[in-house]
């Protein structure tokens, strides 16, 4: 049926100028029950809406990543970061109150987020620390549910998607570009065994957290390679794609490298699965041929991953050992678990007072909120990845809808990535995870608004 509809667009001409696609699309796909998301906002596409609050998000993007107070000083005494997103909210709501139009999509995704928010709160009382639990429900959880809910309700033209892969592609050459810096320059952790120092902010200060942020990053560039044609612009995005893989190799990461195996062998499969074997092989080749390039005793380090004994730093035992806590600790503790935020005081309880939180997003869900927290948490991840997989899918067989195909195949390569991540990182509540959410969100509302014909 989708193949039918694909051929009939084609002899519509569906390359055509985006006026004339809103025609075919608007009989077509409502016709055959295609995919519609759960929208009661509205046509909202259609609408004119002010830029402000989606260029204050891009400024709050911009602030987050590279921390322009730390080369102004002056710039950390004013919250330029808190500064972004309270201009975001306050002219998004405006705006919408201003039109008296509803303020916000309601998806699946935005009734789990929302459901997981609200356990946290209802758990608060049985925290083993309550006041923590709310200083990081505001400090940590909220902040990024806030940046979820404006992304998901401005991004909503498919150039405000490109101008945040763009957005974010630019900025991974500074972050990738410093990582590779201290490597070369030796500025390493004070640890002793020769970690580089991330960039310095607040998601990419950790080597680890460096690495992941460059994975999340990188099926972006990617996808920005694949919709544009000039020479320039794929060397533009060629040198930031090598320079993220670069830096995520320096960093000695090994989540970090299990991560960026598992996204090159994603797109290892999908060449393969698409004829282009040629293409597949040439990547096989690269990395066989980079292998003796990489770093004095990066190999080593890598293989510790399947052999957690040999590790010399005991880090690796360490945070086995956690898990096994963590995973005893839920068994004990079912439903309600150690309170949002207190994953570090349940460990102390089970295995010792070492201050160290559980380096796995999935047991921190189960340790902090219960099994109902772990299951919100993994229906929502599991929504996001099958709202991108639906877009990609059914633009796939349609030339006219390339770009929405390539932005829908990068997202969803980033929340796999993110979801294999997420075995070895403590970052639940980060931004890391709802970004690409409330892409998710975003990139399903504007192929429905397509679908309708109210695109603009």
């Amino acid at each position: 049926m989708k193949g039918d509809l694909a051929e009939r667009i084609q002899n519509r001409g569906g390359g055509g100028s985006p006026g004339s696609r809103a025609e075919w699309w608007r009989s077509d796909f409502s016709a055959h029950g295609s995919y519609e998301p759960e929208v009661t906002a509205g046509a909202r596409m259609g609408v004119q809406d002010s830029p402000l609050p989606f260029w204050a998000l891009m400024a709050f993007t911009c602030i987050l990543l590279l921390s322009p107070q730390r080369f102004l000083p002056l710039l950390s005494t004013l919250r330029i970061a808190l500064a972004a997103a309270a201009i975001a909210a306050a002219a998004y709501l405006f705006d919408r109150l201003l039109q008296r139009r509803p303020i916000s999509l309601v998806t699946r995704e935005m009734w789990l987020t929302a459901s997981l928010f609200a356990w946290a709160i209802l758990t608060l009382p049985l925290s083993y620390w309550p006041g923590g639990s709310a200083t990081f429900l505001y400090d940590v959880y909220f902040k990024s549910l806030l940046i979820f809910w404006l992304l998901s309700n401005t991004v909503n033209t498919v150039a405000r998607m490109r101008q945040i892969f763009w957005v974010l592609t630019l900025m991974s050459i500074p972050l990738g570009a410093t990582a590779v810096e201290n490597f070369l320059s030796g500025t390493f952790l004070p640890q002793g065994d020769k970690r580089i120092i991330g960039y310095e902010a607040p998601l990419t200060r950790n080597p680890n957290d460096l690495a992941l942020m460059l994975n999340l990053i990188l099926p972006l560039s990617v996808a920005l390679f694949g919709i544009h044609r000039k020479l320039w612009i794929r060397v533009l995005l060629a040198t930031a794609m090598l320079a993220s893989v670069g830096a995520v190799i320096v960093t000695f990461s090994r989540s970090g490298f299990v991560t960026l195996v598992a996204i090159s062998v994603l797109y290892l499969w999908r060449l393969l699965r698409g004829s282009r074997s040629g293409s597949a092989l040439m990547m096989l080749v690269l990395v066989l041929l980079s292998v003796p390039f990489f770093p004095s005793g990066y190999l080593e380090r890598v293989g510790t991953i399947p052999d957690i004994e040999s590790d010399p730093t005991g880090s690796s035992q360490q945070r086995w050992n956690d898990v096994v806590a963590a995973a005893s600790f839920v068994l004990r503790n079912p439903i309600v678990g150690a309170g949002v935020g207190m994953n570090i005081l349940a460990l102390n309880e089970e295995r010792g007072p070492l201050w160290l939180e559980v380096h796995n997003v999935y047991l921190q869900f189960a340790v902090e909120l219960g099994l109902p927290g772990l299951i919100l948490f993994v229906l929502l991840l599991l929504s996001c990845l099958k709202g991108a997989g639906l877009v990609e899918q059914q633009s796939a067989t349609m030339p006219a809808l390339r770009e929405f195909f390539c932005l829908a195949a990068a997202i969803r390569v980033s929340l796999i990535g993110f979801t294999v991540a997420a075995f070895f990182y403590p970052v639940g509540y980060q931004f890391y995870f709802y970004y690409f959410a409330g892409l998710t969100v975003a990139l399903k509302a504007l192929y429905g608004a397509e679908a309708r014909g109210d695109a603009v």
